[in-house]
């Protein structure tokens, strides 16, 4: 093939990239980026004074400091050690790095990445539910929603993808 019969080939794999594969690794990597926030976040707080942390944002905010919401956080950050912040941090470093991975695979439409989603989305769906019925909350709820849409989605595009190599190799 001479050089724009190249050129006209990828410009025609690039206009045809699919939309929804688009979103979903966009979303997980934001997801990442996220994820990778709260992992530096907890490293930055070992041997560090959460509650005057937080007393000191809470201000900044100027919320009520004799609140509920701010009682319940400053009485809770006591029991945060230094030890548990480094799991928190590992833990949210290990899935910045899962959801990273299946972020750029999925924009660049790896089935791998297709697959390794599915598997990483369902799950997590037995865990959302057990929360939902703990307490039911429109947060929780509304991620069980968008996590049961991207499986729907990824389902329908690898029954539909293998359907159409079916037909092209028979």
């Amino acid at each position: 093939m001479d050089e724009t019969g190249t050129a006209n080939k990828r410009s025609r794999v690039a206009r045809h990239h699919d939309k929804g594969l688009l979103t979903i690794g966009l979303f997980k990597l934001a997801e990442a980026a996220f994820f990778l926030l709260v992992g530096v976040g907890a490293f930055h707080f070992i041997h560090r004074d959460l509650g005057d942390a937080a007393t000191r944002f809470a201000e900044r905010l100027r919320f009520h400091m004799d609140g509920l919401l701010v009682s319940w956080v400053l009485d809770h950050l006591d029991d945060i050690t230094a030890h548990r912040l480094k799991e928190i941090g590992f833990a949210t470093f290990f899935y910045a790095g899962l959801r990273v991975t299946e972020g750029v695979g999925l924009v660049m439409e790896k089935v791998w990445a297709e697959y390794l989603t599915v598997g990483v989305t369902a799950s997590f769906l037995p865990w959302e539910m057990y929360e939902i019925v703990r307490r039911l909350d429109w947060l929780r709820v509304g991620l069980l929603v968008v996590n049961l849409v991207v499986l729907a989605y990824l389902l329908w595009w690898l029954r539909r993808n293998r359907w159409e190599g079916a037909l092209r190799a028979g």
